[in-house]
């Protein structure tokens, strides 16, 4: 490239900065993408472990009442139940347990 005078040289150099430049928008906006696309799939991952167990809402008016746990309804976000520990909870009389209106946490709950 040296053999070339120095605005063919600059001429080159500039296209070449424009592709480069070019390539590198690009590639950022790929990168961006790919990181909003792994952000949907790590919150479409969480909700369904989510909506595979279960939550207490603690009594109100001596009244607990068992969600799903993507339920929108209660949004206590510690302790989460599995199937079996959701039915002991229901079994337990002391706790008066009902199931969200909104939710409806009982077909999860039935024998497969």
């Amino acid at each position: 490239m040296n053999d070339m005078p120095p605005e063919e040289r600059l001429a080159k150099l500039s296209a070449l900065e424009e592709w480069l430049d070019y390539q590198l928008r690009t590639t950022r906006a790929r990168i961006q993408t790919l990181r909003a696309e792994m952000d949907r799939d790590r919150r479409a991952a969480q909700r369904a472990r989510e909506e595979a167990r279960w939550k207490l809402e603690p009594a109100r008016d001596r009244r607990t009442v068992l969600h799903r746990g993507g339920c929108g309804i209660w949004k206590g976000g510690h302790g989460y139940l599995s199937r079996d520990e959701a039915l002991l909870a229901l079994q337990d009389e002391s706790l008066h347990v009902e199931m969200c209106g909104v939710c409806n946490p009982e077909p999860g709950l039935r024998e497969s």
